[in-house]
């Protein structure tokens, strides 16, 4: 493998570069980090065209320089967007997150198909946005440079006055709005930096009243009675374990909506029925996927299933419940796409349904959708006419959608039999393909079939397989699937790619000789724990915003998230434990890594502090080998700036171009 001498610069973009959407990681979605991925394709630079430059808050080490074709060769792709609905406005029109400059902000669309009216414009990434009923004011979250330390804002969007509502320097986050529109629930850090207690947030003064110290815990409030009366409550553990309650707003008394206590199972999307008397609620008790069941508030008896089996479509996890009077609305992960139900179910195009709302008259149930063909869109259902109309229609960068690859489900075997699921994306035409492994982050979530103009640009532009693995810990599978990576079998997930890399060899239409992985976030770690463990099978490995060591992100990590992380991967305080980690942790073993390695992080990172870049990629550029390293000062989690990422697409192109095509 070739190696550079190492090179720190500071730069800027070349200007009229062209960009792409954002991917990263938010509140809506965790798993969202794979498309971070970089883009691009071109040939040998000259010096007529290279570019070295990156924007001013990017410092890059390693990099070779960006020849020109490169970064037009990305124009298109990286000029898709997508449209997020947010909420419905007491008018009728849709409130959707969109972006038309450098970052996604809030905009109003009065009809379907519609002009796309910008109300934000902010210098951050807006989200989260809420009308209020009768003023017609609009609630929505930011945060500054990456951080996630949000702050609740609202707009009049008759007078363009936005005013911040919380302190300005805590994390809040925004949960709903009462039926009223008078008050809003958020979990702020305020007291003590650490706990997330559970407040009422006064829309019109600003004022913040304590509901809930949270001492430790973690809770969430799914939902208001419909006299405002009550809050439904979730007490989380893990991802297999929540607990719901009700929570008396006059008394400040919460209790459990369970009889048995003792009942360890996985429960989401409480909804209030009608009269406020019984939940609706997406739980696991009894069995292996999420059902949909009734809660009686009165009598806490164990749930009662409302529908048994699987409506014909096999074992899979009822994901979200809405509810409007009488109507109930809820979708199914059926095998990564979405099954949606209001009543019947309805037909819709493959893809992914996020964010049931009905709206005010409870006539239409609005939703986004993300497909496998195109970007995400916003769309609704008219109930009565069961009618499926679309609202947005977001611009896919002059290329038609038939330019598009869309994924096939495989499965293949692991070390111990068990069949893990994953989609691969093949190039057309290509005898022998290259190999992308491009792995989630969570580790508690699911690679699904929705759009990636990263993937789509590697398989049109650069001629690369994409395969997508749905390793053990992933969920939509099952609650034993996802604990089976859990604390000591943590390496039997990274023992899943390496069966994947056997599978790769067996397939004629894939070389498996030049294969590279690519992942963000816990996806990091398993970039870097592949490269330790299959370096001699991998040729180069992306990781963005990775863990490097167990130990030292569970100790630098933000204090509202490591008792949630401690119980996902360990607690790093017990000495059996410790030891663990550091015999699994990559930092630990970078001089079994042979292969060439991109690393990309913000510094402002609150989930995996950057210290864990820093020490990864310095271990490894000891041991002789080539490292490029990305470093956004004005990013966190992933890179929610439209140059940084344009950047970061244009430098991952290159390295995927020098490591498995040249």
């Amino acid at each position: 493998m070739r190696s550079t001498s190492a090179r720190r610069i500071v730069t800027r973009w070349p200007q009229g570069a062209q960009r792409v959407p954002n991917f990263c990681d938010s509140a809506r979605s965790a798993a969202a980090l794979l498309a971070l991925a970089a883009l691009g394709c071109g040939t040998a630079p000259t010096p007529a065209a290279a570019r070295a430059e990156g924007p001013p808050a990017i410092a890059i080490e390693g990099v070779p320089p960006i020849p020109r074709e490169i970064i037009e060769g990305l124009a298109r792709y990286q000029s898709m967007r997508g449209a997020t609905f947010e909420d419905w406005g007491p008018d009728g029109s849709m409130l959707i997150s969109t972006r038309f400059g450098e970052l996604p902000q809030i905009h109003r669309v009065p009809f379907p198909g519609g002009r796309r009216e910008q109300l934000t414009f902010g210098s951050e990434p807006v989200s989260n946005a809420h009308f209020i009923p009768a003023t017609g004011a609009i609630l929505y979250s930011q945060a500054r440079g990456g951080d996630e330390n949000w702050q609740v804002h609202r707009l009049d969007p008759k007078t363009g006055k936005t005013d911040l509502l919380t302190d300005g320097k805590s994390r809040h986050t925004m949960g709903p709005l009462s039926r009223k529109g008078d008050r809003l629930v958020v979990s702020t850090n305020r007291r003590n930096g650490r706990d997330m207690d559970l407040c009422l947030l006064d829309v019109k003064t600003g004022s913040l009243e304590t509901l809930l110290e949270t001492k430790g815990e973690s809770w969430h409030a799914t939902d208001w009675s419909p006299d405002d009366s009550k809050l439904l409550l979730l007490r989380v553990v893990s991802v297999n374990e929540t607990h719901p309650h009700v929570l008396d707003l006059a008394t400040r008394k919460s209790e459990p909506l369970l009889e048995d206590l003792s009942v360890r199972a996985a429960h989401s999307s409480l909804r209030f029925d009608q009269d406020g008397r019984r939940a609706f609620v997406a739980s696991d008790a009894g069995s292996e996927f999420k059902r949909l069941h009734f809660l009686d508030l009165a009598t806490k008896k164990s749930a009662v299933p409302l529908l048994r089996g699987s409506v014909a479509r096999g074992d899979w996890d009822l994901e979200d419940i809405e509810v409007h009077g009488s109507r109930l609305a809820y979708a199914l992960n059926v095998d990564g796409a979405s099954a949606l139900f209001v009543g019947d179910e309805v037909a819709l195009p493959p893809g992914i349904v996020s964010g049931l709302t009905f709206s005010p008259d409870g006539k239409r149930l609005a939703f986004t959708l993300q497909r496998a063909d195109g970007p995400a869109d916003a769309w609704s259902f008219e109930v009565e006419d069961r009618k499926l109309v679309r609202w947005t229609y977001s611009e896919t960068g002059g290329l038609p959608a038939d330019a598009f690859v869309t994924p096939e489900r495989i499965t293949f075997p692991s070390f111990d039999g068990l069949k893990v699921p994953a989609w691969i994306y093949r190039p057309r035409g290509a005898a022998k393909a290259p190999v992308v492994i491009s792995i989630h982050g969570g580790p508690e979530s699911q690679s699904r079939p929705s759009f990636s103009p990263s993937i789509q640009h590697w398989v049109n532009e650069l001629g690369l397989c994409v395969i997508v693995p749905n390793v053990r810990g992933s969920t939509g599978y099952g609650k034993t699937y996802v604990a089976l990576d859990n604390a000591e079998k943590r390496e039997d997930a990274v023992k899943d790619i390496g069966a994947l890399l056997d599978w790769i060899g067996r397939q004629p239409g894939l070389d498996a000789s030049r294969v590279a992985v690519h992942g963000g976030s816990y996806g990091g770690y398993m970039v870097l724990a592949s490269l330790v463990h299959f370096g001699d099978r991998i040729r180069a490995g992306v990781d963005i915003v990775g863990i490097g060591n167990f130990v030292t992100f569970l100790e630098k990590t933000s204090g509202y998230r490591v008792d949630l992380r401690r119980v996902e991967y360990g607690d790093e305080r017990k000495p059996g434990m410790r030891a663990f980690f550091e015999r699994i942790s990559p930092a630990n073993h970078a001089d079994r890594i042979r292969s060439a390695l991109l690393v990309a992080h913000g510094r402002n990172d609150p989930r995996v502090p950057f210290f864990e870049a820093e020490q990864m990629a310095a271990r490894v550029r000891a041991q002789g080998r080539e490292v490029w390293t990305v470093y956004a000062a004005n990013e966190g989690h992933g890179f929610a700036r439209k140059e940084n990422r344009d950047f970061l697409s244009a430098a991952t192109a290159l390295f995927f171009r020098k490591f498995l095509i040249e």
